[in-house]
């Protein structure tokens, strides 16, 4: 197995693409800790995964010092944090004229400043190791951008910034830093998508589908593991060729 008593924590890892991460970490060996605002799907998600190795912690990844107590304790018990997966997310949609303040500060915060404020606290335990994988989660929004989407297109593009720094950062600590952009997949964010919408972008898309959890929850997989060791501060794009 892959990731044997590697130590794994996924944020938004209740459901969608971050409860598919943790059952692939899971089936290679490693324990995984989900983090989630939201207390019932994360212990749904243990219930569902059915895997000693698996914990949970409710977090919210814009509280600082949430964070920094959940990353107390991890090391605590298993003394080190092998790969960090920024995956928590959340949509506010509207077209810019009509989008409130508080919606794009909503955003900001918890897709960009919690993806700093994670990585602020897993880091200083990684540095010491001298070694630790850091993924976080773009979007095929962060690169071209997408009509109605201001707020989670910047936050998206900023997590780009943030990749390609932090690469250069604490790559040569040990420390790799790369991204994933997914392009439209089946989770419960599309799904408040209008089907017209969805049934276009399926369109566009060479392969003609959109994706799956499981897609992503690979690429993440591929990029903390050795067979990409040489991968540092790139965007992988996982989005059936839309942007071709």
């Amino acid at each position: 197995m892959k990731f044997s008593e590697s130590v794994v924590l996924i944020t938004g890892g209740a459901q969608g693409i971050g409860k598919e991460t943790a059952k692939k970490f899971l089936i290679e060996g490693a324990n995984v800790i989900i983090c989630d605002y939201d207390e019932s799907a994360g212990r749904k998600a243990l219930e569902e995964l059915n895997d000693e190795k698996a914990e949970f912690f409710q977090v919210n990844v814009t509280d600082s010092s949430q964070i920094e107590g959940m990353v107390e304790a991890i090391v605590q018990k298993h003394s080190k944090i092998d790969v960090l997966i920024n995956n928590a997310g959340i949509t506010l949609d509207g077209f810019l004229t009509k989008m409130e303040e508080s919606d794009w500060e909503k955003v900001i915060s918890v897709n960009l400043s919690g993806v700093f404020k994670c990585t602020k606290a897993v880091a200083p335990i990684m540095l010491k190791q001298g070694s630790g994988v850091i993924l976080n989660a773009s979007s095929v929004v962060g690169l071209y951008g997408n009509i109605g989407q201001t707020n989670y297109a910047a936050t998206k593009a900023g997590v780009i910034g943030l990749t390609k720094s932090w690469g250069k950062e604490f790559g040569p600590k040990g420390i790799r830093v790369n991204a994933v952009a997914p392009g439209f997949i089946e989770t419960g964010m599309t799904a408040a998508v209008p089907e017209k919408v969805l049934n276009y972008m399926k369109d566009k898309t060479p392969l003609k589908k959109l994706g799956k959890p499981e897609d992503i929850a690979a690429a993440y997989l591929f990029l903390a593991s050795d067979d990409a060791k040489y991968i540092n501060g790139t965007v992988l794009s996982v989005d059936g060729g839309l942007v071709i």
